[in-house]
């Protein structure tokens, strides 16, 4: 699933190719696609796109400070261009179409069709589905990682997945964001000192950022397999820490990658 990188990188491309277009139809092509019944779509239309965002892996689209689209793209959707607007698309889940003529359309790959739009009035904070989220992991302050922390007591791995404490990462960045901090997947939260705090802070900032980076010099969404990373996919392999080799606990929806001597 994308990651708040991704996510965001998108959304930068998207506002680059598509700000000012005027919104002339939305139409969603699955049943499932479409989340919300209020407001209609085509209330939005003849309004222009006037800026894209991102809250934690939702996608945002926004017509104006009246009407937004949120995306989320789950497992395997894209929003991409459309030049060929086809009737029934493969994996299609819901098509916007501008007055000049271009188109997005979201697909899903897979059968378990479970991307979706919500069409929102006014600002999406506080509005579902982005109410339930905890803050952005590339924004939260040092205070409300600790307070979130200190809210349950979990696996820090868990916690750092949960996007009602931390809206963004998944397993990748979990992953990354433990290694680089050198902390345990297993530690509990309520139990770290303040200094594995701090580190835990320091290192969410510092792997997000050189994460987005790499998105950046992409021209889409890139593939989990081509992301850099410490362990997440060098499970088996030598650490580039020490000599030891990274280990892993797979679990039923996810795996943990880390390095047993460095973490």
């Amino acid at each position: 699933m994308p990651e708040l990188p991704e996510i965001k990188a998108h959304a930068e491309r998207l506002a680059e190719n598509w700000r000012g277009a005027e919104l002339a139809a939305f139409r969603a092509l699955h049943l499932t696609a479409l989340k919300t019944y209020a407001p209609q779509p085509k209330e939005a239309f003849g309004r222009a796109l006037t800026a894209t965002g991102n809250r934690g892996k939702y996608l945002s689209l926004h017509f104006g400070d009246e009407f937004t689209f949120v995306v989320h793209l789950m497992q395997g959707g894209r929003l991409r261009p459309d030049a060929k607007k086809a009737k029934k698309p493969r994996g299609g889940m819901a098509r916007w179409e501008f007055a000049d003529g271009g188109a997005l359309l979201l697909t899903e790959a897979g059968t378990e069709r479970k991307a979706g739009v919500w069409l929102v009035s006014g600002p999406p904070e506080g509005q579902e589905p982005v109410a339930h989220l905890g803050p952005d992991a590339d924004t939260v302050t040092r205070a409300q990682l600790a307070d979130a922390l200190g809210s349950e007591n979990t696996r820090v791995h868990g916690f750092l997945r949960d996007q009602r404490r931390i809206a963004g990462p998944g397993r990748l960045l979990s992953n990354e964001i433990l290694f680089h901090a050198k902390l345990s997947p297993f530690a509990m939260t309520r139990k770290l000192t303040d200094d594995e705090i701090d580190r835990l802070a320091a290192s969410m900032a510092t792997v997000i950022e050189r994460h987005l980076a790499f998105e950046r010099t992409l021209d889409d969404i890139g593939r989990s397999a081509d992301r850099p990373s410490a362990v997440h996919h060098r499970i088996g392999l030598p650490c580039q820490d020490c000599d030891d080799d990274v280990r892993s606990v797979e679990y039923r929806r996810y795996t943990v990658a880390y390095c047993p001597t460095c973490q």
